[in-house]
């Protein structure tokens, strides 16, 4: 900042603290004026122990002495703001990378934290400073997707270090804003470290990477997120590693602190503490367990065990020493949040409630869906289809599933577009468009939706159900609303049912019966936040917490057409997000029947599959052939998507094949057989416009995919093994059904004039440069990838690896220099006395389009490569980890 700006702010500093000081007492932690160190200082000086380890808590109270308010530092952002009203709903992360673009998640990334600081701010002017309503949120997941099995891969940018690194900068950077004097939120890199799945052993389990694998695999992303993104805050992980738990891990905190000079917080995975002693044992009570954790690092406990500290600290397992370098990481945090300054100065306070949802953010969501579609196979040039078409059959349980848009993690979009919508948003008036559901997404997850008004009667036999509204949580006293509501399908947001009611104070009862329109098996499931349950006939119930539920888990029972079936359904709003949905799925019949004649009628057919977040998450309660606990045990997909897919090919109309889905599948067949090939992963709200975008050509595919598509499980290791040998396109010796970095275009793009000097110095940046020329007939993005092989190395070295990429924009016969720095750090490797070393040897470095040598095995035509050999002279060096 410039002398003249300095005295600016600090006159206007004065002229607001004047203000304070003459509204009431001020103190030295308060003042903006004062260093951050001397103000947390001076605040931890006026603490009690007992209240130093309450703040030392997700839900830090409130100390009215001094006039801190309370904070939860729990909120989710992983592709918008989660689990707070209605937000902007971006691609799930797994599908934004692949986009390759880290300027549009930076993008993408500031527009999150925009409508986070604007909810945060007006929470608090609603009284509210509860869960999912502050400015701490903990994303990003930069673990690594090192095996398709993992049901939080789709969280992930993908399986390669420097790519989720590049990302994961990007991310923090548009998360935690560029003001000199405030952060706009923190940032979380997590889980710290080395996991990903199983779901279910997740609690329990010990992994012992090699030391080169831990280095070259593991840590690179969270090590340029802490010396590069400056990322303010770091999760740990569930599990043990080396036989420490991560929580409370010398190993990794060792590296963390020592290594890499981390200086924000590290807060622990949701209630991983327990974990310490109840499941992997190292710690014989919570006490203990808090204890070690504290003193090697973990700051804050999300979670409940931390409330155990006073014991400890009474028992002199833990000193007030060690509490307060904990507490004084997060107190800096909040400083630089601006939560103990006035509004006035902080920058970010001044951001309008108005952006949340707004149409700029709308059209970001449209941007990112684009840039991040696939395009895996264009047979025959297919694709783009024509806008003059008479009808087209659109068909696929994803086809028209909203939920299949957003992934876990997920904000409420506002007006989220499906892809039936979007292809009925892109076709004229002279184009039919039939849509049939085909199947369900799987056996046993059939699709749900709110149950109309038709089918739902009052005690005197009204359409509807009846409805009391109680201004307090327990539904007790006199309703304060007594109404028929025709169904049950709310979204609240911000607001409340009434002005009298209080954000989270307020409990809502309905009461009726059901009648079905025909005879079967009835699905039901309620989708509430953050409390909702419901019973039916006193045969089936369910609901309960919906805080960190990631899908809907319905319930079934046989029901006889035109017979009454009492339900009670209750809602509870303890904290200020809002929603209330009852669902139900009917039985259906002739599915495939009905799917094959549309298809039969329609000139071109696309088909909508995939998977979505019922399926693949964080440990869930579903078990189904192909999927178990959230995570995948096989690679294809559900069986009743592919006998869909089959029978719809046997019509022999042409079809496209639109993909949801947030991790790799084996579509062998699909890859055989049907003519184009796209995947749109989980596109969030605008998705079915942007899948529509591409299908008629009013935008030119160029995402390339984040992860290797493998052909069979059964080319993988075992899912337990966290060995990287046959794993991920840098260790991977099989043929992939589609490899890491492969996207095609509809247009062509030639490489050239490569320019790379023969030898260099170990120690000194390689620069290169090549020139890219759009040779085809459309505009379009091309992604520019250099990969690095060693030829010659004594160390056990990756196939090859990533090493730079740009996404650029190129007009029909439109050249551009693309430019490249290769670091020095970029060729280290752990060596077999386990140091990290640069040592001499001859490099290939390759650029294009792709991973080099697989767009012939692909008959794919839109890109090319060029590649030379590099020799590095010198001699062996260590460097730092």
């Amino acid at each position: 900042m410039n002398t003249i700006n300095q005295l600016k702010r600090l006159f206007f500093i004065a002229f607001v603290l004047s203000m304070s000081i003459s509204n009431g007492q001020q103190y030295p932690f308060q003042n903006p004026e004062l260093d951050d160190s001397a103000r947390v200082a001076d605040l931890l000086e006026r603490l009690t122990v007992e209240e130093k380890i309450d703040q030392l808590l997700y839900t830090s109270p409130a100390i009215e002495r001094l006039g801190i308010p309370e904070y939860n530092w729990w909120n989710e952002s992983l592709h918008g703001v989660a689990r707070a009203g209605y937000a902007t709903v971006f691609p799930q992360s797994i599908t934004i990378a692949a986009a390759w673009d880290s300027d549009l998640l930076k993008e993408v990334a500031d527009a999150i934290s925009d409508e986070a600081r604007a909810k945060h701010h007006e929470y608090i002017r609603r009284g509210q400073r509860g869960i999912y309503q502050g400015l701490t949120f903990w994303s990003p997941n930069i673990n690594i997707f090192r095996d398709p099995r993992w049901g939080r891969g789709h969280e992930t940018y993908g399986e390669d270090p420097y790519l989720t690194g590049q990302l994961g900068i990007a991310y923090v950077k548009g998360l935690q804003g560029n003001d000199p004097n405030y952060l706009k939120l923190v940032a979380t890199a997590k889980h710290f470290a080395v996991h990903s799945g199983p779901e279910p052993l997740r609690h329990e389990f010990d992994v012992s990477p090699s030391k080169r694998d831990l280095w070259e695999t593991y840590l690179p992303a969270f090590r340029y997120l802490v010396k590069q993104g400056d990322v303010k805050s770091v999760m740990t992980a569930y599990n043990r590693v080396y036989g420490e738990a991560a929580s409370a891990s010398d190993t990794l905190f060792t590296i963390l602190r020592d290594y890499w000079d981390f200086d924000g917080y590290v807060v622990s995975d949701c209630f991983a503490i327990s974990d310490i002693w109840k499941y992997h044992k190292i710690a014989k009570d919570a006490a203990e367990a808090s204890a070690m954790a504290v003193i090697e690092g973990c700051d804050l406990n999300c979670g409940d065990s931390y409330e155990k500290l006073n014991q400890a600290y009474q028992q002199g397992m833990v000193t007030e020493k060690d509490i307060d370098i904990a507490l004084s990481r997060l107190m800096e945090a909040r400083i630089k949040l601006g939560m103990f300054d006035p509004e006035q100065l902080v920058p970010y306070a001044q951001i309008p409630f108005n952006v949340n949802t707004s149409e700029k953010h709308n059209q970001l969501a449209l941007k990112a869906a684009k840039e991040s579609i696939v395009l895996l196979k264009n047979q025959g040039d297919l694709l783009p289809l024509s806008k003059d078409l008479k009808s087209v059959a659109v068909i696929g349980p994803n086809a028209d599933n909203i939920q299949s848009l957003w992934g876990n993690y997920n904000g409420n979009p506002k007006d989220p577009i499906t892809v039936l919508q979007g292809i009925q948003n892109a076709l004229g008036p002279q184009t039919t468009v039939v849509y049939q559901e085909g199947s369900p997404l799987a056996k046993g997850i059939p699709t749900m939706e709110v149950i109309p008004s038709e089918f739902l009667s009052t005690e005197d036999g009204t359409q509807g159900l009846t409805a009391q509204y109680y201004d307090n949580n327990n539904w007790e006293g006199t309703p304060v609303i007594d109404r028929i509501d025709s169904n049950i399908d709310f979204q609240w947001d911000i607001e409340t049912p009434h002005p009298s009611f209080k954000m989270g104070d307020y409990s809502i009862r309905w009461s009726g019966y059901i009648t079905p329109p025909k005879t079967g098996t009835y699905s039901f499931s309620d989708w509430g936040k953050p409390f909702m349950e419901f019973e039916i006939d006193q045969q089936i119930s369910g609901g309960g917490n919906h805080e960190h539920r990631p899908a809907i888990i319905n319930e079934e029972i046989y029901m006889e057409k035109g017979k009454k079936y009492k339900i009670e359904v209750k809602y509870n709003n303890y904290y200020g997000n809002s929603t209330a949905k009852m669902l139900w799925g009917v039985p259906k019949e002739n599915q495939l029947e009905d799917a094959v004649a549309a298809a039969e009628k329609a000139e071109v057919v696309v088909m909508v599959l995939g998977l979505n977040e019922r399926l693949e998450g964080e440990e869930m309660d579903v078990v189904v052939e192909g999927f178990a606990g959230g995570d995948r045990t096989a690679l294809d997909l559900p069986a009743s998507q592919r006998t869909l897919l089959k029978e719809v090919a046997k019509t022999g109309k042409p079809i496209v094949l639109v993909l949801l889905n947030g991790s790799a599948l084996s579509i062998n067949w699909a890859a055989e057989n049907i003519p184009a090939i796209m995947t749109a992963g989980y596109a969030g709200q605008q998705g079915g416009n942007a899948v529509a975008e591409v299908l008629f050509g009013d935008y030119n595919p160029a995402a390339r995919l984040p992860v290797t598509y493998y052909k069979s499980v059964e080319d993988l290791p075992d899912f337990e093994d966290y060995n990287m040998d046959g794993r991920t396109y840098r260790y991977f010796e099989k043929e992939p059904l589609y490899p890491f970095g492969y996207g095609l275009s509809y247009t062509t793009f030639d490489y050239s004039k490569f320019q790379l000097p023969s030898k260099i110095d170990m120690n000194e940046s390689i620069e290169l440069s090549v020139e890219v020329t759009n040779t085809g007939a459309y505009d379009g993005d091309e992604v520019v990838q250099v990969y690095l092989t060693d030829e010659k190395g004594s160390t056990p070295r990756p196939i090859r690896e990533l090493v730079g990429f740009k996404r650029i924009h190129l007009k029909k016969g439109e050249s551009q220099k693309v430019q490249f720095t290769i670091e020095p750090r970029q060729l280290s490797m752990i060596d077999d006395k386990g140091d990290l070393v640069i040592e001499p040897g001859v490099f290939s470095i390759s650029v294009g389009g792709e991973q080099p040598g697989f767009n012939a095995k692909l008959n794919a035509k839109s890109t090319s490569t060029v590649s030379k050999k590099i020799k590095l002279t010198g001699s062996t060096f260590k460097i730092d980890y």
